[in-house]
């Protein structure tokens, strides 16, 4: 039992990371074709992501592949469940991702406009469909023992579709701040107007969301039962507040750290709720998938958590020393000197 909720510790913190990290690439795709009004800034927008996109996408990978591992049956499922909204996304980060690669490399009007429309939908529909997905995992699904009674149309309940509003505000704003620290010239200058203004509207609707969540899952329930939870969203709210004094400020850097954070903790705060259910019926709560029913076996956990020790660190690793590398902000020259993005 305590390697169950170990995983579903580490389950969660890999969402998490994932999120914190894809999210900021995935706003700043989203933003590509409003901030970059040239092809000098949509060259700058492209370098930014350019070298760490790949890397961040490994954590979805990893959560993956911590599902599949750990929770089988969860994974089995999810994946049978949520199928079409999940091969939506998988299509969706394919294209982006092959359009990151292939955009530099041509000249044609044709060529250039494909790859950017494929650049804005590859990062908005995941952003979306992510969000719609965890909403309805938060909200629970259809089903009983007598298998699944959804749809994907059932999926864009009112509910889902705010939950999915959530993701991609947090995702456009989080990418908005990234674009701010890590450019210069017009493209910065446009990525700090946007990030205040739409902070705002994520506030208010980051405050509706919660009172939906009250009424329509039941993930307040352990926060009631546990009241020291009530730290989570206590913190992620005060962390996303705090953008917007921080862009005030011109404390660009800060206020990415800020997102940062806010992105974690409000998957936290979800998750927390959802234990220990990982898919909960709306229809028979005593069909729910469980940390408990849906696991693996004791010696697949801890063979798993000796691999997690070895590994995850040297992931961690590579990626701060990526990070490292290519920490200075990009400008207009930067990007005319790399043709690959």
């Amino acid at each position: 039992m305590t390697l169950q909720i170990l995983w579903f510790v580490l389950w969660g913190l890999l969402w998490a990371v994932y999120f914190v990290l894809d999210g900021f690439d995935l706003g700043a795709g989203i933003l590509y074709g409003n901030l970059g009004k040239n092809e000098a800034d949509k060259s700058v927008i492209r370098r930014t992501i350019g070298p760490v996109w790949g890397g961040n996408e490994v954590w979805l990978i990893t959560a993956g592949g911590a599902t599949f591992a750990a929770f089988p049956t969860t994974y089995a499922l999810m994946f049978s469940f949520l199928y079409p909204a999940l091969l939506i996304i998988l299509f969706a980060l394919i294209f982006r991702g092959v359009a990151l690669e292939f955009r530099g490399g041509g000249e044609g009007l044709a060529w250039r406009k494909g790859w950017d429309l494929s650049i804005g939908l590859g990062s908005f529909v995941p952003a979306l469909l992510f969000g719609v997905a965890f909403g309805n995992l938060f909200r629970g699904l259809p089903f009983d023992s007598h298998g699944y009674h959804g749809s994907l149309l059932s999926l864009f309940n009112p509910y889902g579709l705010l939950t999915g509003l959530l993701f991609a505000l947090m995702f456009t704003v989080h990418g908005a701040l990234w674009l701010a620290a890590k450019s210069s010239g017009n493209v910065q200058r446009r990525a700090l107007r946007l990030a205040s203004r739409l902070w705002s509207f994520f506030l208010v609707v980051a405050a509706f969301f919660l009172i939906m969540t009250k009424f329509d899952t039941h993930l307040f329930d352990n926060y009631f039962r546990y009241p020291f939870l009530f730290i989570l969203p206590l913190l992620a709210v005060l962390a996303l507040w705090g953008i917007g004094p921080f862009l005030s400020k011109g404390k660009t850097l800060a206020a990415f750290y800020s997102s940062c954070l806010t992105t974690a903790l409000i998957t936290f705060t979800g998750l927390a709720g959802l234990y220990p259910n990982l898919i909960p019926s709306r229809l028979d709560p005593a069909s729910s998938l469980t940390i408990f029913n849906s696991s693996s076996s004791a010696y697949t956990l801890r063979i798993m958590t000796v691999v997690a020790l070895v590994f995850v660190p040297l992931v961690i690793g590579y990626q701060l020393w990526v990070y490292r590398v290519f920490r200075g902000p990009v400008s207009g020259e930067d990007a005319e000197d790399h043709e690959a993005y």
